[in-house]
Order: C-alpha cells, then structure tokens, then sequence
C-alpha cells in the first residue's frame, strides 16, 4: 500500500488537479468549456490504442525516439563518478518539446480544432509547436517576448519558414512570461476553434499532468536503458534544468515513486539569487496564482509578479510548475541553482571534455556537478534537454569577453 500512496502522492494530481496543496485551474468563465473539453478528451485517451498507438508511431519514425543515453566518459573522469547523458538535444527540432506538442497536436486533431497557439521562450516550443502544425495542416500563431525574439533569432526564422505566425509580447519584462500572458488572453477570445498548446507542466489542469505524461517517455526511455546499460534500472541521480519544468517532470517520473533515487532540479540564479536578477522561484517564491494554477511564484509583498532574469531565455520564468512545488514541500526533490556564468562555464566543459554543445537551458544542470560530492559507484542520469544551436550568439560573445584585448 505505501507504494501506491507515494505514487498517487507525487506522480498524479487529485481530481481537481491539486499535487499537494498547489495545481488547480484559476481560469476565467471564458475558459471553463475549453478546459473541461480537454480534460474529457486528456482522459480519454490515456486508455485508448489507437491515440496511443499513433503517438508511439510518430515518437518513434518523427521525433527520432528512443533518444541515446550516453555514457560521458570524459565527464565522468572529471568528477570521479559514473555520468549519463539523456540526449534529448538529438530529438527532432533539437530539444524534447516535441514529445508533448506531438500528443498535443493529436488531442487538438481529436478535438477538432483548427487553429493552434503557443508561447515561446527560447524558442524551442515554438519551434515544436510549428513543426506538428506544418505536419498536420494547422494554423498556427506563437507569441514570444519581444526581447527574446531578439536574442533567439534563429529560432524565430525557424518558426516563421515552418509556417507560424510569430507575435512578439510588448509588455513587462518582454520574456516568456508575458507571452504566457498574451496566449491566454487569445484562447479566451477564440474558445471555439483553437488548442492552446502549453509548454511546459505549468497553467490549469489538466496541462501540468498532461505535459509531465507525454514528456514521461523520457525517464521511461532512461530505466530500459539503465538495465541494459548496466543490469540495474536505477540511478542514484537525476538533475535536470528547471524554468517551468517540463524537461525535469519527464526526467524524473518514473522515478518519483523509487525512493532511493536523488532527483535534483536546477533553477536559473541568474546573476546570483540576491542580486534581484534571477530566477531561482523556489528560494524566493511564495504560494500564488500564474496562468492558471497555485504554485510557487515570485512576488512581492503585494502580489506583484516580481521580473525574472536568466542568460537563457527558457528558464527566465517566475514560477515553477505545481508538481516540482509540491517535489520541494515534501523534500521528494532538492532544488540547486546555477549562475549565468556557472552556466557558461559548464556548457563550455561539456563541449570541449565531450563535443556536446549544450543549450544554456541543460548548461544549468550541467552546472549542479560541482556543486554535490560523487562517488565511484554513483549512478548519474542528467536531461541534456536541448541543443546548443539557438545560443551559439551568446556563446560568442562570451568567447569575444574572454579574448585578449
């Protein structure tokens, strides 16, 4: 019985979709046929073969599934232990996004809507998010911060040569925030045509349960290849970046209810957690409501959402989904934070100790190595969540900093 009181404890919301005390879905009136649609259909097909059979098909023939667990020998020589990495950079469109935008393009086909929107920070949701539209024939719009369209230019003529409309967000801090904010205010004024495609375990249930499902076939994929890797299907760890969270709720799923795997989630500190330039919600965050759930949030002593900072663009967020808040309340999982600079200086290890080059979102948990002890018979699993490509115009004007004047 006490394995099945942790596993509905941690791995599946309640019926209101509460982890704990946080989830939920605070929606407008607009919005209440919408969800409950979804959250029919969401139900529906968890149990269905053909909805099954078909997201299976295109994981395995589109999206380049399973993806490799590597065994980084040189990095593992650095730090004294045994390390893995999850390649999810090697999926198609260069990070794991894609296994939850292809479920979620087959519920909007299921739902018959016509028309899809999303929200973008580093721009691999969008990228995600356009590429099953373009494979299904769907309308597509993607609203992305103003400043991020600028940092991640490539991104964005991805988006727009896959056939998405790009709507930059003007207001705030101009981040992925903000596009979150401008998606929702779409979808209530066209409930009747149009999914909102979610990127991550974050909004009103049903979204944060669904995303962290179709993204499970991560951790899924890790335990097949643990066993055949080394006889034994569990690490000792498991790290991954977090900004919403869904790259970390896949990682770490099909180990949430195996007690003596450490799961460790990394957070954006930015410029360092009291510089006021950060992202690190789970020091600083309080319980409150963001786009649709309670959960941990960054605010002031008013309710004010406090602005986020990180060099990378996808963990600039100032929440965390309600599944990771609840992994912190009840110690399941511990949160560590890297600096932007920390960041960059994993990335740079990883590309020179193993010819990786890592998006700065992975950089992160890539970053939590020097910061816990190793040692010889550990076990350590991390998502390499994405790749590099998008913020190859940081990394150079990191290189031009370091150059001799």
């Amino acid at each position: 019985m006490k394995k099945n009181a942790e596993q509905a404890r941690y791995t599946f919301p309640d019926q209101q979709g509460y982890y704990g005390r946080y989830g939920g879905a605070f929606i407008p009136e607009m919005l209440h046929r919408n969800v409950a649609e979804l959250q029919a259909a969401y139900t529906e097909v968890l149990n269905d073969k053909k909805f099954q059979d078909e997201l299976d098909l295109l994981l395995h023939d589109y999206a380049g599934r399973p993806t490799p667990l590597y065994h980084a020998q040189r990095l593992s020589e650095a730090f004294g232990t045994t390390i893995y990495l999850k390649r999810e950079d090697l999926c198609h469109t260069g990070a794991h996004k894609i296994n939850n935008t292809i479920g979620q393009i087959l519920l909007a086909e299921r739902l018959g809507k016509k028309r899809i929107i999303a929200e973008t920070g580093a721009g691999q949701h969008g990228v995600a998010t356009a590429t099953v539209c373009a494979l299904k024939g769907l309308k597509c719009i993607v609203y992305m911060g103003e400043k991020d369209i600028e940092r991640q230019a490539p991104n964005v003529a991805r988006m727009k040569m896959l056939g998405a409309t790009v709507i930059p967000a003007t207001s705030g801090s101009k981040t992925l925030k903000d596009a979150t904010n401008e998606a929702i205010r779409d979808w209530i004024n066209n409930p009747v045509d149009t999914h909102y495609i979610i990127g991550s375990v974050v909004g009103p249930h049903p979204y944060p349960d669904m995303v962290a499902r179709f993204q499970s076939v991560i951790s899924r994929e890790v335990r097949e290849q643990l066993l055949e890797k080394t006889g034994n299907e569990l690490p000792t760890h498991v790290i991954a970046c977090v900004g919403g969270g869904s790259n970390a709720a896949g990682a770490f799923y099909h180990f949430l209810e195996e007690a003596a795997v450490k799961l460790y989630a990394v957070e954006a500190a930015g410029c360092g957690i009291d510089s006021g330039k950060t992202a690190a919600t789970s020091v600083l965050g309080r319980p409150g409501i963001l786009h649709g759930s309670m959960s941990l949030l960054m605010q002031t002593e008013d309710g004010q959402v406090v602005e986020p900072h990180s060099i990378s663009a996808g963990l600039d967020y100032p929440g965390i989904g309600p599944l990771h808040a609840h992994l912190f309340d009840t110690g399941r999982a511990t949160a560590l934070s890297a600096t932007d600079a920390e960041a960059l200086e994993a990335a740079f290890e990883l590309a020179r100790l193993e010819g990786i080059i890592p998006a700065l979102e992975s950089a992160h948990a890539l970053a939590a190595l020097k910061q816990l002890t190793w040692q010889p018979s550990d076990r350590v699993v991390i998502c390499l969540s994405g790749r590099g490509d998008k913020d190859m115009q940081t990394y150079m004007d990191h290189m031009a900093q370091q150059s001799p004047k």
